[in-house]
Formats: C-alpha cells, structure tokens, sequence
C-alpha cells in the first residue's frame, strides 16, 4: 500500500516551490488534482521550452503523478462557481465540492490572491472543518509580508548569499533550489504533520511555510557561526584566519571551505585544465590526519608539533592543502576516490549534471529516472528522494493540460454526463482531451 493512498489533494500551486511539495505528496500515493487555467495551464508548461509546443522538462519534472483539470475563474460562468464556493453553501458547485471531497488544498498565489478569489482560510474552515490548508509564500507576517518573491530573492533574504562566494567577492547564489524546492518539502512535511494530527483532533488546519525561513533553516550553521564570531572572535576553520585577514561583525563568505569542525576545500584533479568538473572534495578529518600524510607523502607531518594536531593545522591550512592539492592533481577525481576510501579519508568527486544523469547506481535506487512523455518522448527527472520499506514510488508522467477534467469531473463530483455538457458549454473548462496512451 502507498503510504498516502486515499489522501486526495486540491493542488493550486504553479512554477517550483508548491509543485515540489504536490509532486513529494503525489509520489507517496496521494491523489493529487492540479487545477489549471483553460488554454494555459501552469506557466512553467511554455517556459524553458526544448521542443516547440511540447510542455516544458521544467513543468514534467515537477508535475508527476498528478491529475490535471482545467478550471476558468476568469469566464463569467466560471466566475460563477467561483462565486457559488463562497456564496450558495445549499448548491453544489464544482470547486465547492472539490474542497469537500478533498483533504488538503495547496497554494502558492501571491499574498491575498486566494483571499480576494473568496477562497480564505475561514472560508476552507468553514466548509470543511476537517480540511488542510496548505500555502507557500515569500515571507512570514512581518515588514516583507506583501513582497513578491522568486528563488534567488528568498536565497539572499535568507541568509544564504551572503555566506556564499568568495571572500571579497560578490555574494552568490546556489544553483540548487533552496528557496523554492526547499520550501516545498518543508511544506510536504507539515501537511502530513497536519493530517496525523487530524487523526486524533478531528480537525484540519492552516499550514504555512516562508521562502525566508526555509532558506534560513538550511542556512542555521551561519547563524551559528554568527553567534560564535560574536562571543568567541575570529572563525578559526575560515581560510581568512589562517591567512591573517581580519574579520567583520558579520560572517564572511568562506568559498570551499567546510564551515565545520573538519576542515575541507575543492580541490584540482588531473585534466583540470581542460574540464571544468575534474575537481575533488578533500576534508582533513583530525581521525585519519596520519593517513592522509601517508597518501600525500608527508609522513614527517604525522609527528610534528606544526602540524599533528587540529589546533596547529588552523594557521596553516593553505599550506596544508597545497600540498595535498599537489597530490590529487596526479590523480583523477575517481582514483582519488578509489584511494582514499579504503583509508577511510573523506573525499567526493564534483560530479556534473552529465555524470549524475548517467550514474548507474542513481537508476538503480531511482533517484534518477527515465520517464516517457505521449508528446515529449522519453526525459530524464529526478525520482523520490525518500525510499520506504513498505511502500514504495513509482514516478508516473505529469498530466497534459486539462487531461482528467472530464474524469475528475465524472468520478471525483459526479456530475451526470448531461451536467457535464453543460458546464463545457458555459466555458468553465476547457476543450476535451483525448486520453494519452500509456
């Protein structure tokens, strides 16, 4: 059985950041119904776009295993049952009775977009009072509460540029998505908070998560090092320490460095110079310092009071991964692998977007998978990054636009096929789909 077999979900999310936590639910079994402008649909479907008409790699690698329906709120009819959600509770609308049959409703509109569509959290309540009410935005209650938020402005607003990139350098941002991604999964795991708590309360309720606050939560090791830069002085793992450069009332940017207790920097592997991925994570674990000596040819480093403990490599890191560097550039990143795991030396290649797409053993655990589309052909996309026991993912390919409105229509609200004329005559949906074959 799938861990959220019977778990049906309203999904009004679009783009990044509510669709990864639709699709997480999705994966575990939960019937997800994406709700999508007729003729439209999820903006993300005509962006970034590889094939000509096709729906985007940045809408299906975001939108599997989910069911679409096409829903205008902007045709007068549709502005009717819109209106009839909030207004009639004696009749029996569309969306109304979507929110009835479901269990959770996701959003990731603006600030008061769902509360100007007459869609409130009060409103959910009131028709449901065991109904989840899921959202995604920029920024808590607060000074920035209405500012419109994309990735890189919730990396910065969170802590993360600043910490990121060279020192003296620019702040930079991560190419992975913490901001949107990474909200998304902390979303995922409130609603399923949530429907445990229900299990015993009854009683659904408001879930909220930040773009600000799930970058900071990734980000708490700065905050950490903010707090001790402030009671204890200089950051003696930075490079910057050991390289006599003071340090500000703010934590620096540290490049590679680790930021931990264990030292540890990228570092240059044989054929750098001609590929710009031929680099290798190096980390001085204190444990194994006499194993690395040995690797590096340093073995009088093993007993000398300059270098055998810690506390006296701080000062001297560069030197003491120069010489290593001199090392690994011998080598190429997967032998500096194959010779350092035995030993137990933390070590790990930088792998490109090419190697991973093909790693083997990532195809094998799912993590990446071959998914194939009825107008894309066959893509690759990540799959569930987390694997249980007993009930396992199965990555399934996202919806075409408006693909199961007759469907959802049908099966999920029981509109008779005479009802369901109607309302495709009133314009509230779009044109019928032909099924995609599978």
């Amino acid at each position: 059985m799938k861990a959220l077999e019977g778990i049906k979900i309203l999904d009004f999310t679009h783009v990044q950041s509510g669709p990864t936590c639709t699709q997480l639910l999705a994966w575990f079994g939960a019937d997800v119904i994406k709700v999508e402008r007729p003729g439209v649909g999820d903006a993300t479907r005509g962006q970034l776009r590889d094939i000509p008409d096709v729906d985007s790699l940045y809408f299906t690698m975001l939108n599997h295993n989910k069911r679409s329906i096409e829903l205008n709120g902007k045709d007068e009819t549709g502005k009717e049952i819109l209106e009839r959600l909030v207004t009639d509770p004696a009749g029996v609308p569309l969306v109304k009775d979507m929110a009835r049959s479901a269990d959770v409703v996701v959003e990731n509109f603006a600030p008061g977009a769902l509360d100007r569509m007459g869609f409130s959290w009060e409103r959910v309540h009131e028709l449901n009072p065991r109904m989840i009410m899921a959202s995604i935005k920029g920024f808590g209650p607060g000074t920035y509460a209405d500012c419109k938020v994309y990735e890189n402005i919730a990396q910065c607003a969170g802590g993360a540029a600043s910490t990121t990139g060279m020192l003296g350098e620019v702040p930079l941002v991560t190419g992975a998505q913490i901001g949107d991604s990474g909200t998304g999964l902390h979303l995922a795991f409130g609603i399923v908070t949530a429907l445990f708590h229900r299990e015993t309360s009854g009683q659904g309720q408001r879930v909220t998560a930040a773009m600000q606050d799930g970058v900071l939560t990734l980000c708490r090791v700065k905050l950490r090092d903010q707090q001790r830069l402030e009671t204890a002085g200089p950051l003696t793992e930075y490079s910057q320490f050991g390289e006599d450069i003071p340090f500000g009332d703010a934590v620096p940017r540290a490049g590679n460095d680790s930021g931990g207790g264990q030292p540890g920097r990228i570092l240059k592997c044989k054929g750098w110079e001609d590929d710009p991925d031929s680099y290798t994570y190096f980390i001085t674990q204190a444990a194994v310092w006499k194993n690395i000596c040995d690797v590096i040819g340093k073995p009088k480093w093993k007993d000398d009071e300059d270098y055998a403990t810690p506390n006296a490599r701080l000062p001297r890191l560069n030197e003491v991964f120069g010489a290593i560097e001199d090392w690994t550039m011998t080598k190429t990143k997967f032998e500096v692998m194959d010779i350092c795991n035995p030993m137990n030396i933390p070590v790990g290649p930088i792998l490109s977007m090419k190697e991973i797409m093909r790693d083997q053993s990532l195809r094998d655990t799912g993590t990446v998978v071959e998914v194939d589309h009825p107008t894309r052909g066959k893509y690759y996309s990540v799959g569930n990054p987390v694997k249980l026991s007993d009930s396992p993912s199965e990555v399934l390919r996202s919806p075409l636009l408006g693909e199961h409105t007759d469907e959802i229509l049908k099966d999920v609200l029981n509109y008779s096929d005479d009802e369901i004329a109607e309302i495709r005559a009133s314009g509230a949906v779009g044109e019928p789909k032909i099924q995609a074959a599978e």
